[in-house]
């Protein structure tokens, strides 16, 4: 007996989604303690704990990096509905140069000189945590908009918790001997006075004058010819070098040359770094004109010649340029030689310099006393202990190893800057023994009284120690998040917590905070810093370019969430991204997500015109098995990639099954026996369509979930629970609907014909079909949803086998 559909009414009665509710659904979340991180010893849940990648408080988010904030909230939420006790924080990387050179533009200060007392430093620090204060608010206010789950903490990297936590694991390491100070060449940045790591540079390719200039050779009196585009540094020239290989120059061994303008006669040697194909094979070896020169003075011992102060200007030492900036003095130097015919020739070359990473000046190398962390001695330990690292996407791996590989000095740690952790150490002025505090506090040594009576070694009273001045590197910061985030001193909790993390991050900071933490972790600890590692591309503007401020292409996203949803603009940061590679933004493709939601509300506005049925009353047709077995195989594919933390493959595949395979195949195919007005289909197939019905848009909307939480929770509350689809789980394929999918094949293929015949001869696809329509007998177990969905007037089976439709006039 069959059902009469004229008593289904739908229960979603709004015809249209309204945004209106998305504000109120995101709230309701918080209310209900949806997302919630709660341990219990007892709770069987396994644990994952994602070391969310703190952003920096410098603006608000640009399209890119909130996409890239929105796929880890993705993952995070699927792992959430797979069972898994998940802690995301989210907190703000609030050390380092970006805040003070910002807080110096705005107030118009000169830092080093108004931070130069211990009171101008604490009016620094304060102008610094108030800018900061304020952008993160902007943050956080747009990822809560921006639908994500996470958990917001209120004290970011500056806060005690955190300094302290890294102050201990510098204490613990310097007691190890793999923290040492010294006094050698490292990269300096005399915009920033501060010293750079290998890692925060980047290099620059321009225009350089290269420079021929006249040398002597002292024993003969000849002339050579050197090349060089650094002509300001003659007065710090201690070596020539030719290449072994150079037969032109072999007649110059153990002679020396003197250098134009100072005079001074320096060695002329043989070394493998000369290059016979630049200039004139012959090169100038100061200290230090680049990390060859560095090289070359530590290899053979030679005493350096420091001409070049921090602060980029010239000393005394480089005579007639002192106080020069470094472009100025090369511009008078090559006036001087012009003007004692010393220069034979000039060229214009592409020269690929260093540059500082954040204010993009010059690098120089610069002898200055820091502390270094020891990296070189752990190169293969990092190798290895790599290996026991997940990465996702693998290709990703190499990168690391790359970068570990090309590594050839310690890590200088420390910088002359003031709004960052301190260097917890106080100094003998007695003996120069360096003291360290106990770990467990958080010490600023500048300011605060020495935790010490004496110096243990020589018994000089409290008044003789003097607090270090510096503070430590961001990244020395930064590369013990894990630590923070995995609650280390909390042994209980953190021995739970730590074996679980994942590492989400983009690729273009592996060399950088991905390196870090795993050496450090591995220091301290012998581990692996991490279970997974995700790596992400950038996010571009829509000519494939990086968004800078300098180049004016920054898109605020704000403007599209307004325009077509918080769902929509996700869609498109996860249907965009593909793991591991750069992703451009499309308005077009946000709009996508916009009728994605509008198709998705239609298809459960129409399934909810119907109950939900018990299974054991249901009686299924091929196609509605068919139809779950397409399901099964979209919760495997899905599934997989989630497991992966790939959120690009469940988008588009979700999307595509809803829309093209979903709605406009099986929808249409069942709409006449969901009804069922005429009475032609027993009351056990009717129900078995609103059973399938059912069953693929609850599956779906959870799949979805993660990625468009608003209309999924929406919908879900409607139809399926008062309780957020956020703490349902997402099931496994089912074993029971592994059935064959051919009949929903056969269907997708007969209604590509007949929508396309229907076309040519100007019919609405709705239409009657007058056509007389044969099809093959592998069409007999659809023939039925056929006739219904077409309204074929004349048709039948024929007895040949293949997938053939015929149409005959």
């Amino acid at each position: 007996m069959s059902l009469i559909g004229e008593e289904f009414k739908p229960i979603i009665a709004e015809k249209r989604w309204d945004r209106a509710e998305e504000s109120k659904i995101i709230e309701s979340w918080w209310s209900e303690g949806v997302y919630k991180f709660n341990y219990d010893p007892s709770d069987d849940r396994p644990v994952i704990v994602f070391d969310t990648p703190p952003p920096y408080a410098s603006g608000p988010w640009n399209v890119g990096n909130l996409a890239h904030y929105m796929q880890i909230d993705m993952v995070a939420r699927y792992f959430r509905m797979r069972g898994y006790n998940v802690l995301l924080p989210f907190y703000a990387d609030r050390n380092g140069l970006p805040v003070e050179v910002q807080v110096e533009r705005k107030f118009n200060l000169n830092i080093h000189e108004f931070a130069s007392t211990p009171n101008g430093r604490l009016e620094f620090l304060k102008l610094c945590k108030a800018e900061l204060d304020s952008v993160e608010k902007i943050l956080v206010d747009g990822l809560i908009r921006g639908g994500c789950s996470f958990e917001y903490w209120p004290h970011g990297t500056d806060s005690p918790d955190y300094r302290r936590i890294t102050q201990a694991t510098f204490i613990e390491l310097f007691k190890r001997g793999l923290i040492y100070e010294d006094e050698r060449p490292v990269n300096w940045c005399p915009r920033c006075r501060t010293t750079l790591a290998d890692a925060e540079l980047e290099y620059k390719s321009d225009v350089a004058k290269l420079y021929y200039i006249k040398f002597k050779v002292h024993e003969t009196g000849e002339d050579i010819i050197i090349a060089t585009t650094r002509p300001e540094l003659l007065a710090a020239c201690s070596i020539v070098i030719y290449n072994p290989l150079d037969d032109r120059y072999k007649r110059l061994r153990g002679l020396h040359a003197v250098v134009p303008i100072y005079g001074q006669i320096v060695p002329i040697v043989e070394r493998g770094e000369a290059k016979p194909d630049f200039g004139t094979g012959l090169a100038m070896i100061c200290s230090y004109g680049d990390s060859v020169d560095v090289k070359i003075f530590r290899d053979m011992g030679l005493e350096p010649r420091i001409i070049i102060d921090k602060d980029g200007r010239m000393n005394e030492l480089s005579g007639f340029l002192k106080g020069l900036s470094i472009a100025e003095a090369r511009m008078k130097i090559v006036e001087e030689l012009h003007s004692r015919g010393l220069i034979v020739k000039v060229e214009d070359i592409i020269h690929e310099r260093p540059v500082c990473w954040r204010c993009k000046t010059p690098i120089e190398f610069i002898n200055s006393k820091e502390y270094f962390l020891k990296q070189l001695d752990f190169k293969e330990d990092l190798k290895r202990i790599s290996q026991l690292m997940t990465f996702y996407p693998e290709e990703h791996r190499r990168r690391l190893l790359d970068w570990i590989e090309s590594i050839s000095t310690d890590w200088p740690i420390s910088k002359d800057r003031y709004y960052a952790t301190e260097v917890p150490v106080w100094r003998c002025l007695n003996c120069g023994e360096i003291l360290l505090p106990e770990p467990g506090g958080y010490y600023r040594p500048w300011i605060d009284d020495p935790p010490f009576q004496q110096c243990p070694k020589c018994n000089a009273p409290r008044g003789r120690l003097k607090g270090e001045l510096k503070v430590l590197d961001t990244w020395f910061d930064s590369s013990i998040s894990v630590l923070y985030v995995s609650r280390y001193g909390d042994d209980k909790l953190f021995n739970k917590l730590f074996p679980n993390a994942v590492r989400p991050q983009g690729y273009d900071i592996i060399r950088t905070w991905l390196y870090y933490s795993i050496l450090r972790i591995y220091q301290l600890m012998g581990k692996p810093a991490f279970k997974y590692v995700r790596i992400s591309g950038m996010g571009l503007d829509e000519k494939g370019e990086a968004m800078h401020k300098s180049k004016g292409n920054v898109i605020d996203p704000e403007p599209y969430i307004k325009k077509y949803g918080v769902d929509a603009f996700r869609f498109w940061a996860a249907s965009a991204s593909k793991l591991g590679s750069d992703y451009r933004f499309s308005e077009q493709l946000i709009k996508t997500g916009s009728l994605f939601v509008t198709k998705l509300w239609n298809i459960s506005r129409f399934i909810s015109s119907f109950p939900r049925p018990n299974p054991s009353e249901i009686e299924l047709r091929p196609l509605d098995k068919a139809m779950l077995s397409s399901l099964n195989m979209l919760l495997d594919k899905c599934i997989s990639a989630y497991n992966s933390m790939d959120v690009y493959t469940p988008a588009n595949e979700i999307y595509n099954f809803t829309w093209n395979i979903f709605a406009s195949h099986y929808i249409e195919a069942v709409k006449s026996r969901a009804y069922n007005f005429d009475g032609k289909y027993p009351a056990e197939q009717q129900r078995a369509s609103w059973y399938v019905l059912h069953e693929v848009l609850s599956n779906v909307l959870k799949l979805l979930a993660p990625i468009m939480p608003i209309i999924t929770d929406s919908i879900w509350r409607r139809l399926y629970s008062k309780r957020s689809i956020h703490v349902e789980r997402i099931i496994d394929p089912r074993s029971d609907w592994n059935y064959p999918s051919k009949p929903l094949e056969l269907l997708m293929n007969a209604n590509s014909k007949i929508w396309n015949l229907k076309k040519s001869l100007g019919l609405s696809l709705s239409s009657p079909l007058k056509v007389e329509v044969k099809f093959s007998k592998e069409y007999a177990d659809i023939i039925d949803e056929l006739r219904d969905l077409h309204k074929l007037e004349n048709y039948r089976l024929l007895e040949s086998h293949g997938e053939t439709i015929e149409f005959h006039y």
